[in-house]
């Protein structure tokens, strides 16, 4: 089953793996391509170096993923909650007993460093076990109306649901995606980043060995044209996308022509606001975690540090002096804690906002590992940048570049923290309590973190404000969002008619 590329990753290093079982999966199995003539290039972020080929699905294929799926969900939506959870919790075991295997895999094709890959991994199982407890209580209401007539209503499955991930978060965001589809009792059809293909296919091995029905979740590889036949696709009732602003509104347009539900996940400019009254320590901990977690390729990045005026020369000291210390190189080493960008256009994008202008405090450039098999890697150094009046303090730059701005009162920063199209993610820094939850309260964001940022557990809904979209991933609210209720009147005397 899901052994089969796992198996190589114990001995496996950077530069060493090439793959070339087929990444589609429906029916039960993995499935080659029908044509290999429009194959893209998967490169390893570390080196540079192909590491497999990525196939496009064509409409025949869609339909046939599809297909499997809507077979796989007349069978899954008649099971007992308890009876899905079962069978859910067992997937959970086997994500937990490979881990290592699993975030390795995750760790070459993304360029994370294998530290950050396996909480990702550790983040998936509980994503699982979480729904899977949520499955047996999926419940309606009871309703009793005069004359003896009653009411209730019933909390059902919308079909087959089409999930859309992004590349920097391959495992956790195709689990996110699927545990709660599953768990209220939908098949998943999912499309992983092109950049990123590797990994989805690997849990769609483990929900079959778990004993889910052959088709329940599918795994279709393709870019713009194959996510267009997925949203267009009659039986396709909801789909749920992580990605760009452009590509989200897509998306909706697509889905809306046959009134799919849409949940969408965007981009971000999130700020975080430091005040003098901080734990200057603290602050400066979150602000790298704010920014330098998978290379800044994190949409919920605080990339605009706030920094209340009369402590900024200390926290630039601080927080520079550690940038300059991230050890960045090999993914795959435990001392590292910073890897390579996802690909080449990522990189010279990022490296081409820092280059328009802006004050570099430090870092910015390209990086060259010392580690020869490296040469070809996309890398660059953490970078800290001390302006206001720039492009990368307005757009979203997606690498580890940090902007930090300072700040008099509190009245200014929080209308500058909100002067943008983005609302996904805020936070801030005080000691003074009632500040802490006035700020929280006025951020237009979908989350505010207080003394500490990148905090997402499974069980707190996740999602943004504005043009950061809309719907929920995460805890208990996103049941609602992979259901629909259906309410069943029913009259225990006679009608009384006007006719």
């Amino acid at each position: 089953m899901a052994q089969s590329t796992l198996d190589s990753m114990p001995g496996a290093s950077t530069g060493t793996v090439v793959i070339t079982e087929p990444l589609n999966f429906w029916g039960g199995k993995r499935v080659k391509p029908r044509e290999e003539k429009n194959a893209e290039p998967v490169f390893e972020p570390a080196t540079g170096r192909v590491l497999c080929q990525m196939v496009p699905c064509g409409a025949e294929e869609v339909d046939e993923a599809i297909q499997s799926a809507y077979a796989a969900y007349q069978k899954w939506s008649k099971m007992a909650g308890m009876e899905r959870a079962r069978v859910m919790l067992e997937a959970a075991r086997i994500i937990r007993e490979r881990r290592e295997k699993i975030a390795k895999l995750e760790a070459i094709n993304n360029g994370k460093t294998i530290t950050e890959a396996l909480v990702n991994i550790d983040i998936s199982w509980k994503s699982i076990e979480y729904y899977a407890g949520l499955a047996g209580t999926l419940a309606g209401q009871h309703i009793q109306l005069p004359g003896g007539a009653f009411a209730y209503s019933r909390r059902e499955p919308l079909g087959v649901c089409v999930g859309i991930g992004a590349w920097n978060f391959p495992f956790v965001i195709a689990t996110m995606k699927s545990a709660p589809a599953l768990a209220c009792g939908n098949a998943i059809v999912y499309k992983p980043s092109p950049m990123a293909p590797v990994t989805a296919v690997i849990l769609a091995e483990i929900y079959k060995e778990a004993g889910v029905p052959d088709g329940l979740f599918c795994v279709v590889q393709g870019g713009a044209e194959t996510g267009s036949l997925l949203c267009h696709h009659p039986k396709v009732a909801k789909v749920s996308f992580t990605g760009s602003v452009p590509t989200g509104k897509k998306v909706m347009e697509m889905s809306a022509k046959s009134v799919k539900q849409v949940t969408l996940e965007l981009g971000g400019k999130s700020p975080l606001i430091i005040f003098k009254d901080c734990e200057l320590e603290n602050a400066v901990k979150g602000a790298l975690m704010a920014n330098f977690l998978t290379q800044g390729q994190v949409c919920c990045n605080g990339t605009r540090v706030f920094v209340q005026r009369e402590i900024m020369p200390q926290f630039l000291e601080e927080v520079v002096k550690r940038t300059k210390a991230i050890p960045v190189g090999d993914p795959l080493l435990g001392s590292t804690r910073m890897g390579p960008l996802i690909s080449k256009p990522q990189l010279e994008k990022v490296l081409g906002f820092v280059s328009q202008g802006a004050r570099v405090l430090c870092g910015g450039d390209p990086f060259v590992p010392s580690d020869p098999k490296l040469k070809g890697g996309y890398f660059m150094s953490p970078c800290v940048l001390g302006t206001d009046d720039m492009t990368c303090v307005k757009e979203e730059i997606f690498g580890p570049v940090m902007s930090v701005l300072p700040f008099d009162t509190e009245e200014e920063v929080i209308q500058r923290a909100n002067n943008t199209t983005f609302g996904l993610a805020s936070g801030v820094f005080t000691r003074d309590i009632s500040r802490a939850h006035r700020v929280a309260a006025s951020m237009e964001a979908g989350t505010c973190f207080i003394n500490n940022y990148n905090i997402n557990p499974i069980e707190l809904p996740f999602g943004g404000y504005k043009m950061s979209g809309f719907g929920r991933e995460n805890g208990q609210v996103t049941i609602e969002y992979y259901s629909q209720l259906k309410t069943v009147v029913v009259e225990m005397g006679d009608v009384e008619s006007l006719f």
